[in-house]
């Protein structure tokens, strides 16, 4: 049986130490930590967690919100987890998934997580809307590759550095990154 953690934070420049402190009380044997948007359930170190977790492991996790951003995407890797006599606790919610409370609660928190997360995106379009309207909204800037993109890149593709060392370099987030990598692609296809 082992105490595994799962933490994500959804960019690179956002701080995981509040989750790791809450979580560490708990003599975790395996982290699993991502700085990745947790939009759907597509992320490397959420599979590699799913994959590690064996019967009679406990995942502990800050908030369910850092496990998934919809309810159907939360129950679900609730529910095989949950199949595999796997137990998550989440701290904030201080909730156990495997009694039927856990369940039913999790179920309504990842209910009011989604209706709240559609409403903040819901009024973001809003004022956006209106920004523009009023001249005031230009959208984001786009970020310029750097002067040395061609050099950063060969050395990326060449293996002499990750991404996250091609983003430092570049002075970007992994996003952009693959933006550029991506929009390159497409420009050779064509």
């Amino acid at each position: 049986m082992a105490n595994i953690a799962y933490m994500r934070v959804s960019t690179v420049e956002q701080n995981l130490g509040r989750q790791q402190e809450a979580l560490e009380k708990h003599n975790i044997d395996k982290w699993f930590i991502e700085k990745i948007s947790g939009k759907n359930t597509d992320r490397p170190q959420l599979k590699a967690m799913l994959d590690y977790a064996r019967e009679g492991d406990v995942i502990y996790i800050e908030s369910f919100s850092r496990l998934a951003r919809n309810t159907k995407d939360l129950l679900d890797i609730i529910d095989r987890l949950n199949g595999n006599n796997i137990q998550v606790i989440s701290l904030k919610e201080n909730l156990d998934t495997s009694t039927p409370t856990g369940k039913l609660m999790l179920t309504m928190i990842g209910a009011i997580s989604t209706f709240e997360r559609e409403i903040m995106l819901e009024r973001q379009k809003e004022g956006i809307k209106i920004a523009k309207e009023e001249g005031k909204y230009k959208g984001r800037v786009k970020k310029e590759r750097p002067k040395e993109w061609e050099e950063y890149k060969k050395e990326y593709y060449t293996r002499k550095i990750n991404l996250v060392e091609l983003a430092k370099k570049c002075n970007v987030s992994r996003p952009i990154i693959y933006k550029w990598l991506k929009e390159e692609l497409k420009e050779e296809k064509e």
